[in-house]
């Protein structure tokens, strides 16, 4: 079942897709609703099963489950099948884990981790800039450690 996703539990596991761009405006609602689609979809037939999804400065994709409900290898093929054909409907990359996003004011970059180290080392961001943690696995993760400068991310070991 589909549900607003700040009822969801500080515990209910979460997926963060970020998106090699920001998504167009003229993008959001068709997206917003391919989300909500295939969210409530994705187990409708399995009793108690609670989810939801939302777009987070209009670039990461993040998928949230109660984990009342066992999700299986299976459920994680249909989620990452689906972001697969986000991707070819958007023209964009969701899936590269080898990639740095990051705050420059308001603005969030995306940069490859060799171009992020470099970026480090010309001191074009620093020990303040603040990163995304897009391996966080709980909803209370993302919202409390989530945004963090780098020196409290796992980024901190390209400081030295």
């Amino acid at each position: 079942m589909f549900t607003d996703f700040e009822k969801l539990s500080p515990e209910a596991k979460v997926w963060v897709y970020p998106s090699s761009r920001k998504f167009y405006p003229q993008e959001i609602e068709g997206l917003k609703e391919k989300l909500h689609e295939f969210v409530a979809e994705w187990k409708k037939d399995v009793e108690g099963f609670v989810a939801s999804c939302t777009l987070l400065y209009n670039r990461f994709v993040v998928f949230a489950v109660e984990e009342n409900v066992a999700i299986t290898n299976e459920d994680v093929d249909k989620q990452v099948a689906f972001i697969l054909q986000l991707q070819s409907d958007y023209e964009i990359e969701l899936l590269d884990k080898m990639n740095v996003c990051f705050k420059q004011g308001e603005h969030v970059q995306y940069k490859e981790l060799k171009e992020f180290k470099k970026l480090l080392k010309n001191k074009s961001v620093s020990s303040k800039t603040v990163v995304f943690d897009n391996l966080i696995q709980t909803k209370e993760e993302l919202e409390n450690y989530w945004e963090v400068p780098i020196t409290e991310s796992w980024y901190n070991r390209f400081l030295k």
